[in-house]
């Protein structure tokens, strides 16, 4: 029932509107009506997130649109990426670093900031256009891109990015940034992965040798020292020059890398 820049709500649909608007895309006549921007503040910050919000038919054709993509591309999607997609989220991400990330050392965190805002509509639509052969949808995708924003009732060309709020922004950024995911699987991890194995602590095979000798001579006190002091110790050498992993993980537009074994 939130209206855009137009009265126009969810009350008003019809079968005969619905006819309409598929009339006016066999002929390539819909246009999209910019999107009335509001801002609303963000958590824990004094700054505020600018939000879009559509006409209702344009609600109703950015979620065909979606259906559409999202059949398309959510199988060929990283499983390092979190965000925006079905049986997925924060639990799913929070997990993944939970059960294959025992060991690592490092951690680096990082926000596109303003990802929404800075999505090149360019590359966006190139992107597409490697997988997407039917012109009509991609000029559809670059007109919706190009429709611009009424603040204070004042139109605005948007030169980039996809409104947030938009129904179709969420599947269009993970388009957007599965770039980074694929170079990130197909180049950094094989190129940061090495070693099958950590090799075994010296100072741990020492003491299991030295263990077995005191056993076999009968010396229980210092058997029972010597323990303890292998418990305290990892059996295998964790700054092992010939073992390392590197972990990724995305939700939206945060990332998570991070290292397991020496970096240098």
């Amino acid at each position: 029932m939130t209206q855009g820049t137009t009265d126009e709500t969810v009350d008003s649909m019809s079968l005969a509107k619905i006819d309409a608007i598929i009339n006016a895309l066999r002929q390539e006549r819909y246009r999209w009506k910019p999107v009335r921007r509001v801002y609303i503040p963000k958590r824990n910050s004094t700054k505020k997130r600018a939000l879009g919000l559509p006409t209702w038919s344009d609600k109703l054709l950015q979620e065909v649109i979606r259906l559409i993509l999202d059949a398309y591309f959510e199988p060929s999607f990283s499983d390092h990426s979190h965000g925006f997609r079905p049986q997925r989220g924060c639990h799913t991400a929070l997990k993944d670093i939970y059960e294959n990330w025992a060991g690592v050392t490092w951690f680096i965190e990082g926000d596109i900031s303003a990802c929404f805002d800075s999505l090149s509509h360019d590359l966006l639509l190139d992107t597409l256009a490697e997988h997407i052969q039917d012109g009509r949808f991609l000029r559809l995708i670059r007109e919706l891109l190009k429709a611009g924003y009424l603040e204070d009732w004042k139109w605005n060309r948007t030169l980039s990015g996809a409104p947030q709020g938009s129904i179709i922004g969420p599947i269009l950024s993970n388009i957007y940034l599965s770039k980074l995911d694929t170079f990130v699987e197909k180049t950094l991890i094989p190129t940061y992965t090495r070693g099958d194995r950590r090799q075994a602590n010296p100072v741990y095979t020492h003491l299991n040798t030295t263990l077995r000798r005191r056993r076999k001579q009968g010396k229980i006190e210092e058997v029972k020292r010597l323990e303890k002091q292998r418990r305290a110790l990892p059996s295998v050498d964790p700054y092992d020059p010939n073992f390392r992993r590197l972990r990724y993980c995305r939700y939206a537009d945060d990332f998570c890398r991070a290292t397991r074994g020496r970096t240098s």
